[in-house]
């Protein structure tokens, strides 16, 4: 659940610094903070999502 919560922020981040980035004309810092941001998101999300696999339980195709 961490990292659902921390996906959203690096979400906010990204939406944040992209607006910032078009406010200003294309400053590179905002730049930077939404290319980190996008990143950190891809990362958390792909975090939770293999956290939620069952890897106890076998599951086959037949069932």
């Amino acid at each position: 659940m961490m990292y659902a919560l921390l996906c959203l922020v690096s979400l906010a981040v990204f939406g944040f610094s992209y607006y910032q980035y078009t406010q200003t004309q294309g400053n590179t810092l905002w730049m930077v903070l939404m290319f980190l941001g996008i990143l950190a998101a891809v990362a958390f999300g792909v975090l939770f999502l293999t956290g939620r696999v069952n890897k106890k339980e076998e599951i086959h195709i037949t069932e």
